[in-house]
């Protein structure tokens, strides 16, 4: 299958990401976790890589590459384990950096997007709020126009990087509709708290609050008024690449669920000699088969230009569920050992918990697949061409 959709240059880069996540990334997962904070070191090595700027036109530091190379990039990162570290990396690239691209001035790009390609600088996007989650268009944050800044009041909660990442991609309203700004964590005004996860916890997870803060306004994003239209754009990017670090994440699951059940023993045999749990791993593994395919389809559109909404919507529902309920099935043939917390089991059985909830709930993506499916909803892409 793999041959449909990866060509042989496709193949090499998937062999070199993953020997450097295996060398200079997975031995470090129990530190971070403890921590509760990646290594910027690491990040910047993932930069020096070029794994920052896998799509980023070369006149921006970046490698010019198709959507495929970001499927492979995000499905490995899923096969490391570590939900947290996966998001710490998503977040900045696919979130925050998705926004410079496709809305940033040259201004923009030249202050925030280089520097993100290089390292230099961590991305967050800031659009939930106390009061408006899965609701964007109830945001309450404020920016109010006087000379050449933005004075942005307001909060936002539950922020990927938004503690040690260095600007935000933010949701904001000017003049009741809703805008997007870049706003630098350093920026008088601005203050952040790290919030105290049961899961993905070297994934810093922030409240941020903003006190009379001037951004200059040549920090908006395109243009006022299009922030919503912004949000939906670039949140099918988010959905996909959530799946499909979730389809990594899956296979990681299995595989050390086969090791150990080839090595345990339960009256005088390996226990992977039992009919129940035999034909539990065939049905996770038929699963986990049939969504990898949807999704490896699903990316080689986007990468061939189709906007593909309900298809982001049903992989990131479903691979989310699936993930949970693969992850309880392989903690249990774990017995005792799988709530421990020296076997990865346990961590990614805390770590998956909230994957059916950031990016968009499992609720709301039940309902844009029903307006499309039911009501015969349509959305457009609205991003001019990127730079």
């Amino acid at each position: 299958m793999d041959k449909l959709y990866f060509t042989e240059e496709h193949e090499l880069f998937r062999d070199s990401l993953r020997d450097f996540l295996n060398s200079e990334v997975v031995p470090y997962f129990n530190q971070w976790e403890k921590d509760q904070k990646v290594d910027r070191a690491v990040l910047r090595n993932m930069a020096e890589m070029g794994y920052f700027g896998l799509e980023v036109n070369d006149k921006y530091g970046g490698m010019g590459l198709d959507f495929m190379y970001t499927t492979i990039l995000c499905e490995e990162l899923g096969k490391t384990g570590s939900p947290g570290f996966s998001t710490v990396v998503t977040g900045h690239v696919y979130l925050a950096m998705n926004y410079l691209i496709h809305a940033g001035s040259p201004y923009i790009k030249e202050k925030y997007l280089v520097p993100s390609v290089k390292g230099e600088k961590i991305g967050s996007l800031a659009m939930t709020e106390p009061f408006a989650g899965s609701d964007l268009k109830a945001i309450r944050t404020t920016a109010r126009k006087e000379g050449d800044y933005y004075i942005v009041d307001g909060s936002k909660t539950f922020i990927s990087n938004g503690h040690y990442g260095n600007y935000m991609v933010t949701a904001v309203k000017i003049n009741d509709s809703i805008s997007m700004i870049v706003i630098d964590n350093e920026f008088e005004g601005v203050s952040t708290s790290k919030l105290d996860k049961i899961g993905i916890r070297c994934s810093d997870t922030a409240e941020i609050a903003f006190n009379n803060v001037k951004v200059p306004v040549r920090n908006l994003l395109g243009e006022e008024g299009r922030g919503f239209l912004y949000m939906m754009e670039s949140l099918q990017v988010e959905r996909l690449t959530v799946a499909i670090a979730n389809i990594g994440t899956l296979q990681y699951a299995l595989d050390i669920t086969l090791q150990y059940i080839s090595e345990r023993t339960a009256f005088g045999k390996a226990i992977n000699k039992f009919q129940v749990l035999r034909h539990r791993i065939a049905d996770m593994a038929s699963e986990i088969e049939a969504w990898k395919c949807f999704c490896y389809h699903t990316c080689y559109r986007l990468s061939k230009g189709e906007h593909v909404v309900k298809e982001c919507s049903m992989l990131k529902l479903k691979t989310s569920d699936l993930l949970n309920e693969v992850v309880y099935n392989c903690l249990q043939m774990f017995g005792g050992y799988g709530f421990m917390e020296e076997y990865p089991i346990g961590r990614l059985y805390r770590d998956v918990r909230v994957i059916p909830i950031y990016g968009g709930t499992s609720e709301i993506m039940k309902e844009i697949i029903a307006k499309i499916v039911i009501d015969k909803a349509t959305y457009k892409p609205i991003y001019r061409k990127k730079e």
